[in-house]
């Protein structure tokens, strides 16, 4: 679910979106259990039971994945009164990027069953969080800077050596422009415990 860049929002805006988001959330969570709870009685009468993990698993990727992306709609309005939108949907793409690795753990364990699916959900969960650990790592620095704002878009910086106009910043990279023309795309976690230098002129040209 994509959001609409926004100049401003006011809080009213912005808690009233929230407060829906975490009602669809809510809902998909009490229909999870409700549907989980009605077919894991039918099957106990006839005699399926041993069959309800596989039914089971559906139903956790199927509600799971409504259930984390309305939390990380919740999560982007939340932050969206006190941030701009770049900063929201930082945050909000952290939080589906958490989301899916716990709904694949989740997935697995419902599948397998029992302690061996606890086991294996586990490890899977710790596979894919370090399997996306660079990705996460660049979304949490780009929020550091989106929320520190050490620099902001039009500046004229000089990045790890690179200089020229800030043209967008993002939650994974800072696009820059050079004065030949080029773009550079650097890192957010590359931009973390780095120089910074902020230039007074501008570019020519620009």
């Amino acid at each position: 679910m994509e959001f609409q860049k926004e100049t401003q929002v006011t809080p009213m805006e912005s808690a009233k979106k929230a407060s829906s988001s975490l009602v669809k959330m809510v809902v998909f969570l009490v229909l999870y259990i409700g549907i989980s709870a009605g077919i894991q009685y039918v099957m106990t009468l006839f005699n399926l039971l041993p069959y309800f993990k596989y039914v089971n698993a559906v139903l956790v990727l199927a509600f799971g994945w409504y259930i984390v992306l309305y939390f990380a709609e919740f999560v982007y309005w939340t932050m969206r009164s006190k941030y701009d939108h770049p900063t929201a949907v930082a945050f909000k793409n952290m939080m589906r990027i958490i989301g899916i690795v716990a709904i694949i753990a989740a997935v697995v364990g419902a599948a397998v069953g029992g302690i061996g699916g606890l086991t294996i959900g586990g490890f899977l969960g710790i596979v894919v969080g370090f399997a996306v650990q660079q990705v996460t790592g660049q979304a949490v620095a780009g929020i550091f800077i989106l929320a520190a704002k050490p620099f902001k878009v039009g500046d004229h910086v000089n990045i790890l050596g690179e200089d020229g106009i800030v043209e967008d910043i993002g939650a994974m990279f800072t696009k820059i422009r050079k004065q030949d023309n080029s773009i550079v795309l650097i890192p957010s976690s590359s931009i973390i415990g780095n120089k910074i230098y902020l230039l007074i002129q501008k570019l020519t040209g620009q």
